[in-house]
């Protein structure tokens, strides 16, 4: 098993910045891959970015891509997410997740979630 942990999450003006990190722990070892999804009532859950275990590969959504930096620590358990010139589009619940195969775009790819951290940006 894997527990996830988000922090970071918080109120911010449109044009600041936010740092969310994931600490993993348990079964690190299974940890290939570890994505960043946001979600806002009433709708799916949307990827964000995403990191490879050996973080040669990172993956942006469109709408994040420029202003988003997903990266991870040596050791590899610990995921975080820069977001710098945050909109209010970008206010929603961010999930970190884990998991080891399928589309890293895709929610179904990744077996353990964290309980999100909500970030809200205030136009």
């Amino acid at each position: 098993q894997v527990q996830l942990v988000e922090s970071g999450g918080g109120l911010v003006q449109a044009g600041g910045s936010l740092r969310l990190s994931c600490a993993g722990s348990g079964r690190t070892d299974i940890m290939y891959r570890m994505g960043w999804f946001r979600q806002v009532p009433g709708k799916e859950r949307e990827f964000v970015a995403a990191i490879s275990r050996t973080i040669d590969n990172k993956y942006y959504s469109d709408s994040v891509k420029g202003r988003f930096t997903v990266s991870r620590d040596g050791a590899k358990n610990t995921a975080f997410l820069q977001m710098n010139s945050l909109k209010p589009e970008d206010t929603a619940v961010y999930y970190c997740g884990a998991g080891g195969s399928g589309s890293y775009y895709s929610p179904s790819a990744y077996n353990y979630w964290g309980q999100g951290t909500l970030v809200t940006v205030s136009p």
